[in-house]
């Protein structure tokens, strides 16, 4: 907790942004920091909750009250440290966490919770600012050899742990970049990349080693790395999106989300996009289908592109604008949330069914949708029923499929490997040992659990690395 009666005392505060007109001209993220007396004022908010259900709603089981409690008293290094304890990653929670903390913070109940997302970035931040935050080596060599496939989150902290562990790691990527979708698939207004590039250092200092263009299963045979490594840890995420196969699929213009947001990465990061695959919204009426994160990051990336309109479509009803605390708190609600690529200017359409898309010399202009209603039948599940003569359509040049991810990629690695599936194509791994059904291969993050949030993977890859090192050494000193 920070101050006793600091909830009742001061307002909640959070972060600026720059303004949509001048944010939209650029790349860069556009969040404007708290100042440093400020985040301790925030800090003085913490109440003496008795339970803090922070704890709860933190994948990763931040110590939330304790760190708010130094911040409040400046003490900014103990902070960090014991932020770090728990979260290998909190400058990049911080900035694209939606903070499931705060939907559990017991000032949430009258919609006033802790700024702790806005405090756990300020940390981070100053610890690298102070130069805090330096490689921690490990003195005790165990000999073993881990190889660790996939980059992303989940990966990237496994990596790390196993290293701190005394491990020798070595991590496999297939693309060119390290940092997996938060490389390619996050947009840098976001979060920047360089802040990957700061953690790969930290990580090569403490002696993991990277190793890119390196797609396990095609360039490499898995049975290479069960010859040369003592255990296996695949954190490929759920890379395979879920289509839309309605008659227009075809046409030119309609891409998978992921295709339009990597360019874009690619184009900030000063790579050249051959022309003949270009995607671009400039001057297009685009249509984003689908009303996650990755919609909206579709969204944002549309309009700092030029597009003339855009439209994002979602089959779900609207949520309410306003949960009942009553019936959901301290979970994670559901209600309609408007992020910041909103607000730069989007018309959000619910209830919506695509029926076809329509095109002329190959190319996509329209898109013809049903408007439906969703009730629950007998057992209690949602159906979806169409609403007969609400059939309409949108001018569309640019379609965007942001839907989802439906499980790994089955073809190369995990086919050749037989390894056990769940129903819904995840690795088959329990959450305690993340053992699959092949000897010495682990699973974590979104190819065992499905798509999830970033801080989801974080904790996965850290539990995963002390299953394997309990694997290796039959105990672990790592944390749970």
């Amino acid at each position: 907790m920070g101050k006793v009666t600091g909830f009742m005392e001061l307002d909640r505060v959070e972060r600026d942004y720059e303004p949509v007109e001048d944010r939209i001209k650029h790349f860069k993220e556009f969040l404007i920091p708290l100042d440093q007396t400020k985040v301790s004022e925030q800090g003085a908010r913490c109440m003496d909750c008795g339970i803090p259900y922070c704890h709860q709603g933190c994948p990763v089981n931040n110590l939330i009250p304790d760190w708010n409690d130094l911040i409040y008293n400046n003490k900014w290094k103990e902070a960090l440290d014991l932020l770090q304890s728990t979260n290998n990653f909190p400058e990049f929670t911080g900035r694209i966490c939606p903070a499931p903390c705060e939907a559990s913070c017991t000032l949430n109940i009258t919609d006033n919770p802790v700024a702790i997302k806005t405090i756990e970035c300020s940390i981070v931040d100053k610890g690298w600012e102070e130069g805090w935050i330096k490689p921690l080596v490990s003195n005790n060599e165990t000999g073993k050899k881990v190889a660790v496939i996939g980059s992303g989150p989940s990966g990237l902290a496994c990596a790390q742990q196993l290293a701190r562990a005394g491990h020798s790691v070595v991590v496999f990527e297939k693309n060119a970049r390290i940092g997996g979708l938060l490389r390619i698939g996050i947009p840098d207004f976001k979060m920047e990349k360089h802040l990957i590039d700061r953690r790969m250092s930290q990580m090569e200092a403490e002696g993991v080693e990277f190793r890119v263009n390196s797609n396990i299963g095609k360039d490499i045979k898995i049975e290479e790395l069960n010859k040369n490594f003592d255990a296996i840890a695949f954190c490929g995420g759920s890379e395979n999106p879920r289509d839309l196969p309605v008659n227009g699929r075809e046409l030119k213009g309609v891409h998978f989300a992921m295709e339009f947001l990597s360019q874009q990465n690619d184009r900030v990061a000063g790579n050249k996009i051959d022309p003949k695959i270009e995607i671009t919204a400039k001057g297009k009426n685009v249509l984003v289908i689908g009303g996650g994160d990755t919609g909206s990051d579709c969204v944002g990336t549309s309009n700092r592109q030029g597009a003339k309109s855009v439209t994002q479509l979602e089959l779900l009803d609207q949520p309410p604008e306003k949960e009942n605390k009553a019936l959901t708190w301290p979970n994670w609600p559901l209600k309609l949330r408007t992020s910041t690529s909103h607000q730069e200017g989007c018309d959000r359409n619910w209830s919506v069914l695509t029926k076809s898309f329509e095109g002329d010399e190959g190319k996509v202009r329209k898109l013809n949708c049903v408007k439906v209603e969703w009730s629950k039948d007998t057992d209690g599940r949602m159906k979806m029923t169409e609403v007969k003569g609400t059939e309409f359509s949108f001018e569309a040049d640019l379609v965007l499929l942001a839907m989802g991810f439906v499980h790994p990629i089955h073809e190369g690695l995990i086919n050749s490997l037989g390894v056990k599936l769940t129903p819904a194509g995840n690795l088959d791994a329990n959450d305690t040992e993340y053992k699959t059904s092949i000897d010495k291969f682990f699973a974590a993050g979104d190819s065992r659990r499905g798509q999830s949030l970033v801080v989801w993977a974080i904790r996965e890859g850290r539990q995963c690395a002390r299953s394997i090192d309990e694997f290796l050494m039959g105990k672990s000193a790592l944390p749970n």
